[in-house]
């Protein structure tokens, strides 16, 4: 791939953070001395970026139009654009010294922003930016060796999504999620696919992105970065290498695609891949997208618990924040920031615009407030959530500097793997190597 010079900005520490921060994701925001920054009396505007689709659009110029109405003096320029751009687009404006005022963050790339020297400490806001109605372990999901960086907007967390109605139409019993392991998945995912003679797939892949890996990890003991904050892949080769000996046995076994047919809806999102298509009768996704998928597929889908190898509860499952609130370090109006950012993540006129749009509420307060105005779906989600809380454990060390390369790195070895270029045990051992050496070239 090219190396942009947007590109090359993240992959150097700039000089205000060269000591590198503790990534350990504990708990809570630096201790403000003071009650806030002043508002201006001046028009004061503000850039706010995010990505998304059109519904994301629309509803995020909604909440904008609601905060300017009972501010009178303060604009919100909007910047948005969909998740393939984003990140391009982002470091291009942080290299040219443009960063926009409030930013959504995404976890992976969270702590290369924060070692930059780009986010603002937004404890430093004190109590122009409350918190206490976010519980300490998902408002510690955006702080860095104490500092947070980013305010949790909404929460899901991984599941296997099934489909009910394809289920039943071949006369198999959906699984009881509670106890099922993965060889169970597997052999009911090859039982799917030869009762519908072909016409019908077990199971979508998995293994392009790093949620189902990190819950592998978790159920095997271990985590993707080292628990201590330091920079380093934590993950063993046997560990990494029995993933995907999973996934390529149940591949070769039936249970999954065809490898090219799972390249090609791979890239082609969300409404053309088998569970939306009802080519599957399972799929890994997150919990924030089953209206979606639902919608796209008009059948009855349901999350499911992941599997585990021990047929029953553990605490590897986790709360993944969807996104963040963040903020630059250099914005000229951090008075300001704070006002907005208290408006998008504590209030109840914000809540009734996003709903869940942006995920399950992180904000407790706001998730008791607004669930009862939830359609259908997504209080199904809210009670999923909350089923699965003795399965959660510890969230995962949060992503050093440099991670963000994960995504690019799990996909090449996942399709190397299915294609038979890469054994697993060879795929495990590259996978190390390339992501220690994003994480190495991002500290330097």
């Amino acid at each position: 791939m090219r190396t942009t010079p947007a590109r090359r900005w993240l992959t150097f520490t700039a000089a205000g953070a060269a000591t590198m921060l503790a990534l350990t994701a504990c708990g809570g925001s630096s201790t403000p001395e003071s009650t806030g920054p002043t508002l201006s009396t001046e028009p004061v505007t503000l850039s706010f970026t995010w990505w998304g689709n059109d519904v994301r659009h629309e509803i995020t110029q909604q909440l904008i139009d609601a905060f300017e109405a009972e501010h009178e003096n303060i604009t919100i320029e909007p910047q948005f654009t969909d998740w393939a751009g984003y990140w391009d687009k982002l470091s291009t404006t942080v290299a040219a010294g443009d960063t926009p005022d409030i930013i959504q963050m995404d976890e992976k790339q969270l702590s290369t922003y924060a070692a930059n020297g780009v986010l603002l400490d937004l404890g430093s806001l004190g109590e122009a930016l409350p918190t206490g109605d976010f519980p300490e372990g998902t408002l510690g999901t955006g702080a860095l060796d104490g500092t947070q960086y980013g305010i949790p907007v909404g929460i899901n967390t991984y599941t296997i999504m099934a489909n009910l109605d394809l289920l039943e139409s071949l006369g198999i019993e959906a699984p009881d999620d509670e106890t099922w392991s993965w060889d169970d998945f597997a052999k009911l995912s090859e039982e799917i696919t030869t009762a519908s003679g072909g016409a019908t797939i077990g199971s979508q892949s998995w293994g392009f992105e790093d949620g189902g890996l990190n819950n592998w990890l978790r159920q095997h003991g271990e985590s993707l970065y080292a628990a201590d904050g330091s920079p380093e892949v934590a993950a063993t080769e046997d560990t990494l290498a029995g993933f995907w000996q999973f996934l390529l046995d149940t591949t070769e076994a039936g249970g999954t695609p065809d490898p090219s047919a799972t390249i090609e809806r791979e890239s082609a999102g969300l409404a053309e891949s088998f569970t939306a298509t009802n080519q599957s009768a399972f799929g890994p996704w997150w919990s924030n997208q089953v209206a979606a998928l639902r919608s796209a597929s008009g059948q009855n889908l349901v999350p499911l618990r992941i599997p585990t190898p021990d047929e029953g509860a553990d605490a590897s499952a986790y709360y993944k924040p969807s996104m963040f609130w963040s903020a630059s370090a250099k914005t000229e109006h951090p008075g300001e920031v704070a006002l907005f950012l208290d408006f998008l993540a504590n209030s109840e006129e914000a809540a009734d615009l996003l709903l869940a749009e942006r995920g399950v509420p992180a904000n407790d307060k706001i998730r008791e407030y607004i669930t009862p105005k939830l359609d259908e779906t997504n209080q199904e989600v809210v009670a999923f959530l909350d089923s699965i809380s003795e399965r959660v454990g510890d969230a995962p060390p949060a992503t050093p500097p440099g991670g963000g390369a994960i995504e690019t790195i799990i996909d090449q070895h996942t399709q190397q793997v299915l294609f038979g270029e890469l054994t697993p045990e060879e795929a495990a051992a590259s996978f190390i190597e390339e992501l220690q050496r994003a994480l190495d070239d991002a500290a330097i």
